[in-house]
């Protein structure tokens, strides 16, 4: 689906070429803020790392990874998305990042009710997870809100600029979503 309608506000609008400019400028903007919880961040130098990204994802036929920009009162907001999806056993992982002056807004946990939703009922998936860093807390709060069981750390599961963190791993089964 190329766009989804999140709620009067809220649009996603699945990531393209085109859209690498004003990418790369939120993350050049808000490098400082961004940085802190996002490892790609410091190996974004340039359009064309971003361009470089987006590509993976739309031309290599990468069926496991479907990237949206978050657009909030027509404004890009960030980026939210599936990565890692396994088709065989049905299950899948959402990543999502804002820009800074977008935050406290509900813009995240509204985009992952929605991509949640979308998932279990359109793609026929059964499982979906979060990955947290340990320490932050707001994005911490997004799979709560929403019911997501927490399962476990995994122990030094990314490499940040500061080192290795820990993440926290939250997960949805369809069977848990009401209908």
């Amino acid at each position: 689906m190329e766009h989804i309608r999140v709620n009067h506000k809220i649009r996603l609008e699945l990531i393209n070429s085109s859209m690498a400019e004003i990418v790369f400028q939120t993350i050049d903007r808000d490098r400082e803020y961004l940085k802190k919880w996002l490892p790609f961040v410091q190996y974004t130098r340039k359009v064309e790392d971003t361009q470089a990204f987006i590509d993976s994802i739309t031309q290599s036929g990468n069926k496991s990874d479907l990237i949206y920009t978050i657009w909030y009162n027509e404004e890009f907001a960030g980026l939210i998305g599936f990565k890692d999806t396994d088709w065989v056993n049905r299950k899948t992982e959402l990543g999502y990042w804002l820009a800074e002056k977008m935050q406290g807004k509900g813009i995240i946990t509204s985009c992952v009710e929605k991509l949640v939703r979308f998932a279990f009922q359109k793609q026929k998936m059964n499982r979906i997870q979060i990955k947290v860093a340990e320490e932050n807390l707001q994005s911490e709060k997004i799979p709560q809100k929403l019911g997501f069981v927490y399962e476990g750390t995994e122990r030094q599961g990314e490499h940040h600029n500061t080192g290795y963190v820990n993440l926290k791993i939250f997960s949805k089964l369809k069977h848990e979503i009401e209908e």
